[in-house]
């Protein structure tokens, strides 16, 4: 039963929707005061339009409670597919998706994706493959990650926060339909596909009632904690990535606020910041196409406190504790295939049970559909308790 916080908020939100507000970060985080622990469910609502999937019974908005970057309870934001028909025994199994990157603003949750919306681009591509999915009798739930739909800050890749999103969005759906099973899979893109990869190290033991069979990690994001000294070298190269680089600052501002994301900057590139808090990735790229390379940092900036968060996020001293498909194109301009062999060669050396593929001539996007038959495969082949031909030595 619901707390009397979550019937609050519940009601808030009925009001939210009456006024056609869409974003969950229209009503407050009532984490702290909302009874329940990690993976209870605090708000539902049916959703339609272009964030429901089409093939979908129905689609649910939800929020969710699950622990922060600092370890303490935040309201997560998400969204629910249940398919058509009656579940199998055993319930509907269960699709986990992490999303790529969108930006650190609310208006990049997917959960609230118009067709005109500034992240559309993107998540229609994943709506159309996670469509398919839940045609073929999958629930899939996909979470916002915190801090995207809901209020404070997105601490952008940080392995702790995004993992648990992953799994407690899985009980928080089980509270909403019954039908939906316990046995799942954890599924990524880019910055998701970090996400899958510390959910296959940390699913298991966060949730034990439930049962993760396996991980899927399409371009995972990896070695951010580079990602500093290479913008400091203020060459031409860095011009196509400059986009990200205010993803990053305020992600690891928000995660540790003692990181000041607008003094590390200049006058020319501050306006980065401004952009990233108000839109999204696409915004972001046409206000990096103005700031001068050589003009990014400002010269007394200290670097090392970003370094070291990210480098707390890393995946590559991660243990994997199911067996996990990890999917690279070879084209990939934004995650480069050598930084992707060494990522899954130090996971082989972790003793993970992993399988490996490479696609050739697939960009960061279009290994999502290149790699659609060994996806499938390994996912029907983990479900059956099948060992997979891996990779690893």
């Amino acid at each position: 039963m619901l707390s009397r916080t979550s019937r609050r908020v519940m009601a808030v939100l009925a009001a939210a929707s009456m006024l056609g507000i869409t974003s969950c970060s229209d009503f407050g985080n009532d984490a702290e005061e909302t009874a329940g622990g990690p993976g209870s469910l605090v708000t539902e609502r049916t959703l339609t339009g272009t964030a429901a999937l089409p093939s979908a019974s129905r689609t649910h908005l939800i929020t969710y409670l699950s622990d922060g970057a600092d370890r303490r309870p935040t309201l997560v934001s998400g969204t629910v597919a249940i398919p058509e028909g009656e579940a199998p025994a055993g319930g509907w199994p269960v699709i986990s998706w992490a999303h790529g990157t969108t930006g650190v603003g609310d208006a990049c949750a997917p959960s609230a994706d118009t067709p005109g919306g500034p992240a559309h681009s993107y998540i229609s591509r994943t709506t159309a493959m996670l469509d398919r999915w839940v045609a073929d009798g999958y629930a899939v739930v996909q979470t916002d990650y915190e801090g995207l739909g809901t209020p404070g800050g997105h601490p952008y890749m940080n392995g702790d926060s995004a993992a648990d999103s992953v799994v407690d969005i899985v009980r928080a759906a089980r509270q909403l339909d019954p039908a939906i099973g316990t046995r799942w899979i954890a599924m990524g893109h880019s910055q998701g596909g970090h996400a899958a990869l510390h959910a296959a190290a940390r699913g298991t033991e966060r949730a034990p009632e439930l049962e993760l069979q396996g991980a899927v990690a399409f371009a995972p994001g990896s070695r951010t904690s580079e990602t500093a000294e290479y913008y400091a070298t203020a060459g031409p190269a860095i011009g196509p990535a400059l986009g990200f680089l205010p993803v990053l600052l305020l992600g690891a501002q928000a995660a540790d606020p003692s990181i000041d994301a607008d003094a590390m900057l200049t006058d020319a590139s501050r306006p980065l910041l401004d952009a990233a808090r108000t839109g999204c990735m696409d915004d972001i790229r046409e206000v990096a196409s103005t700031v001068p390379v050589d003009q990014v940092f400002a010269p007394d900036a200290d670097l090392e406190p970003l370094r070291e968060y990210y480098a707390g996020q890393e995946v590559e001293p991660l243990t994997l504790r199911v067996p996990t498909l990890v999917v690279q194109g070879s084209d990939d301009a934004l995650v480069l295939r050598p930084v992707t062999d060494q990522v899954t060669a130090a996971l082989c050396g972790n003793g993970a049970d992993l399988s490996y593929r490479v696609y050739d001539g697939a960009d960061h996007r279009a290994v999502l559909e290149e790699s659609v038959d060994d996806v499938r495969a390994f996912v029907d082949g983990v479900r059956a308790g099948e060992a997979q031909d891996g990779t690893c030595g």
